[in-house]
C-alpha cells in the first residue's frame, strides 16, 4: 500500500498566525468549524463505510478539544506525543474510533500505522495541528495539500503556520517545494461540496476558504 496523502487543515491570518497563548486568537466562527467537520468527515468517492478519514494531531491540540467532543466523531483520531515511546498496535479492531484515539510517538509512526491498514479502511488523512506537527508534516513528501481558512482580520499571535502562502503572488514557498493556490472549482471538487465563495464574516471576523497544493 502506498503512503497516504496528507492534507493539512489550518485557519491562519495573512501573516500565517494560528495561535495565541495555546488557543485560537479568534472566537465564534461556528460556520468555519462546521466546514472543518464536514470536510474532514466526508469520505472520498472510492471509499465506503466502515472506512473512515483520519485526523492527526499533537497532544496539545488534543488537549485543547473539550473532553465531551473527544475523540472527534466520525473520524479516526491519531494523537502524537513524545511520551508514547511504543509504536501503536497493528491496525485492526483494537481501537474503537468512536471512543478512543490511537496514540503514537511521531508523525512517521502515524503514517506507518495508516499504511499498514487495509486501503479499504482508510479515507483521507488530515493533519490538524499544532505548529510542530504541521512543520513535521511539511517535511514529508506525503504532504500534498493545505486547506486554508484565510483570516482577514489582524489578530495578535505567538504561534505561526510554518509555510508562507502568498496571497499576492498566488504562490507559496518552503515546505519542501512550491505551493500554488487552486481555483474555487478545484476546491469544490476536492472537498465534495459547494464551498462558500469569497469573504465570509462571523462574529466580526472575516475569512475565506482556500486550497493550496504542492506542485514540485
Amino acid at each position: 500500500m502506498l503512503p497516504p496523502e496528507l492534507t493539512l487543515v489550518v485557519a491562519a491570518t495573512r501573516t500565517m498566525g494560528i495561535g495565541l497563548n495555546g488557543t485560537l486568537p479568534w472566537t465564534g466562527l461556528r460556520k468555519e468549524m462546521a466546514y472543518f467537520a464536514r470536510v474532514t468527515k466526508r469520505l472520498p468517492s472510492n471509499a465506503q463505510p466502515p472506512a473512515m478519514n483520519a485526523v492527526i494531531m499533537g497532544r496539545k491540540t488534543w488537549d485543547s478539544i473539550p473532553p465531551k467532543f473527544r475523540p472527534l466523531k466520525g473520524r479516526l483520531n491519531i494523537v502524537i506525543s513524545r511520551s508514547h515511546a511504543e509504536p501503536p498496535p497493528p491496525r485492526g479492531g483494537d481501537v474503537d474510533a468512536e471512543t478512543e484515539a490511537v496514540r503514537v510517538g511521531s508523525l512517521e509512526q502515524a503514517v506507518a500505522y495508516l499504511k499498514a491498514g487495509s486501503a479499504a479502511r482508510t479515507g483521507k488523512v488530515f493533519v490538524i495541528g499544532g505548529a510542530q506537527i504541521y512543520r513535521a508534516a511539511l517535511e514529508l513528501k506525503e504532504a500534498k495539500r493545505v486547506l486554508l481558512t484565510r483570516v482577514m482580520n489582524d489578530f495578535e499571535c505567538d504561534t505561526f503556520f510554518p509555510l508562507e502562502l502568498s496571497e499576492t503572488e498566488m504562490e507559496g514557498g518552503g515546505g519542501g517545494g512550491r505551493w500554488v493556490k487552486r481555483s474555487k472549482k478545484e476546491l469544490d471538487a476536492w472537498t465534495g461540496e459547494t464551498v462558500p465563495e469569497g469573504i465570509q464574516e462571523e462574529n466580526e471576523t472575516q475569512y475565506e476558504f482556500q486550497m493550496w497544493e504542492r506542485v514540485d
